[in-house]
């Protein structure tokens, strides 16, 4: 938590605040974060200079009181930073030192929280990084002991058992960060059901090296690598489970790229039909067809909702527009994929050519499948294949006098909700609109439901995705109001979604399909409890769990069809 909101600080300050923008020290202990910093302008201060200018964070481990105040001397604009958890540690050194206690850091004397937490001692602080050094400490009368965030929870626990004779009535504050301990345990549950352990993160972050050494004592064979190129591929042959971690300091796509990498390693481990499988449910998710084949399936299932009978055309008119439109998107959008999803970014620019053949393809053979409708819903598909198209695109020149808003992607929020709108539109309104000729009230249930279940499966995605859309700027939903809040939007969405086709179907508004797509949006619920639960579907899977549920409607759709 704390790590994370530091970096979205950083990233808030650099889209948001004029001038030089600096961090006082490295933000995190992680090179590839603080290499994409130095990409975005964002320069590091060492020292304190006698003048400044600009807006300076504080690392997230925080620092002496006397830097914040000499930054400030110097005319900068101080951002603090520091998790909230380390400044829980410095208010109760600051609290006690001014009741002369001594403060002894169980911790590492070069870390840079601890060089921070030994300013709040007034001078009364010691480090210790073993029992030994403990031990070896001179006698004090009053004491309290405290621990650095991110220290091992068994070399503070053994401390405090010989600490109570040592130094009778002295006061002890466990302050090891609860997810800290809590991604130590789990490793070492974790361990139990696989093969290998892979810890992912910097060299030189404490938390990380300790969650290696943690894996190395599970006897399990265990690697501490910082990128996907760390992997070393040939000493994994064989292994068909594999447990991964990673440091606090380690940012999202670092972890996705690891977990991709490593997903190939099993796909090279397996054999027969398991790897025909992994390889074809990848090609699918990668060139968006699994996509196309749920916008199809959804087309399928809002137009049997109504009581009309579905068309091949409007179904090949729903999957091919949805495939052109996320294709090209992908294609514009290339820049944040490199943070949310390496791996399709680099399937975008090796395939490049292919895949704007086959958008072009498509789009052009949704155009004639509408037009085999009538001209209006030519025109109007050719007007949202437009916008859709646009999107990512710069519509208003550099000196128009609109920094921030110049395409339609930088309209906060309207990812999500477009999206929504635009598949609404072609699976459940444009065909049966034209095909029964008038706007019935079934028709307006069903855009409803289709419209808010893609609303949902578009917003857990930019929830996967936050991380990276705040790098490039991005103001998505969750990026505007939060995760947890938006996991509540989503959930709140379903719960009306599920209370809407049932109702509906009761009082013989929509048929009686309404019944089993209750069901999907059950499925899709259980997802996003997991996700808030920080319960996470490794690579893949997790959008082929997402995708699966759209498709699923319109399986359901053809067992009720078939039952009818």
């Amino acid at each position: 938590m704390g790590v994370r909101r530091a970096v979205e600080m950083v990233l808030d300050a650099s889209n948001g605040y004029e001038g030089p923008i600096y961090t006082y020290g490295p933000l995190i202990h992680n090179p590839q974060v603080l290499d994409l910093l130095k990409e975005k302008g964002i320069s590091r201060l060492d020292a304190v200079p006698e003048k400044g200018e600009g807006t300076v964070l504080v690392r997230a481990h925080g620092v002496p009181p006397q830097a914040k105040q000499q930054l400030r001397d110097a005319g900068f604009n101080v951002i603090d930073a520091t998790c909230p958890r380390v400044i829980k540690v410095q208010t109760i050194i600051r609290k006690h030192a001014a009741q002369g206690c001594v403060c002894i850091i169980v911790g590492d004397d070069d870390h840079a929280e601890v060089v921070g937490l030994l300013g709040y001692t007034d001078g009364m602080g010691h480090v210790v990084d073993s029992v030994e050094a403990f031990k070896a400490l001179p006698d004090f009368e009053k004491v309290i002991i405290v621990a650095q965030t991110t220290q091992n929870t068994l070399l503070y626990e053994e401390i405090k058992d010989i600490a109570e004779e040592k130094y009778p009535g002295c006061k002890f504050f466990n302050t090891i960060c609860d997810s800290t301990q809590k991604r130590q345990d789990e490793i070492r549950s974790l361990a139990n059901s696989a093969d290998s352990v892979i810890v992912v993160g910097g060299k030189e972050s404490g938390n990380t090296r300790r969650l290696a050494e943690i894996a190395g004592e599970t006897g399990r064979l265990a690697f501490h690598v910082e990128t996907e190129s760390d992997i070393d591929a040939s000493a994994l042959v064989g292994v068909k489970n594999i447990a991964i971690t990673a440091g606090a300091s380690t940012p999202n796509w670092t972890l996705k790229r690891v977990m991709r990498s490593l997903e190939s390693v099993l796909n090279q481990n397996d054999r027969g039909w398991r790897r025909t499988f992994r390889t074809v449910e990848r090609g699918l998710l990668l060139t968006n067809l699994y996509v196309s084949i749920g916008a199809g399936s959804l087309c399928y299932a809002a137009t049997t909702l109504q009581g009309l009978d579905p068309q091949i055309s409007h179904i090949l008119m729903a999957a091919l527009y949805v495939l052109s439109m996320h294709i090209f998107n992908n294609l514009t959008g290339n820049r944040e994929d490199s943070y949310n999803e390496p791996d399709r970014a680099e399937f975008y620019n090796r395939h490049k050519i292919f895949l704007i053949t086959l958008a072009l393809a498509a789009g052009a053979t949704g155009l004639i499948a509408a037009l085999s409708l009538g001209m209006y819903p030519f025109l109007i598909l050719l007007v949202m294949s437009g916008l859709g198209l646009s999107y990512n695109l710069k519509l208003l020149p550099e000196g128009s006098g609109h920094r921030k808003y110049r395409s339609i992607k930088d309209i906060p929020g309207s990812k999500t909700i477009l999206i929504a709108v635009a598949w609404g539109v072609v699976t459940a309104l444009l065909a049966p609109l034209f095909m029964a000729g008038n706007f019935s009230f079934a028709t307006a249930l069903a855009f409803i439901w289709a419209s808010g279940i893609v609303f949902v499966r578009t917003g857990l995605f930019d929830i996967f995705d936050m991380q990276g859309d705040r790098i490039v700027g991005k103001e998505t939903i969750p990026i505007l109001i939060g995760e947890k809040k938006s996991i509540t939007i989503l959930k709140v969405t379903l719960g009306f979604l599920t209370a809407l086709l049932i109702i509906s179907a009761l009082a013989g508004l929509t048929t009686s399909l309404g019944y089993y797509l209750a069901f999907s949006t059950g499925l899709m619920f259980l997802i996003i409890s997991s996700q808030g639960a920080n319960v996470p579907l490794a690579g893949f899977r997790k959008e082929l769990a997402v995708e699966s549920i759209i498709i699923l409607t319109g399986v359901m759709a053809g067992l009720w069809n078939l039952l009818n």
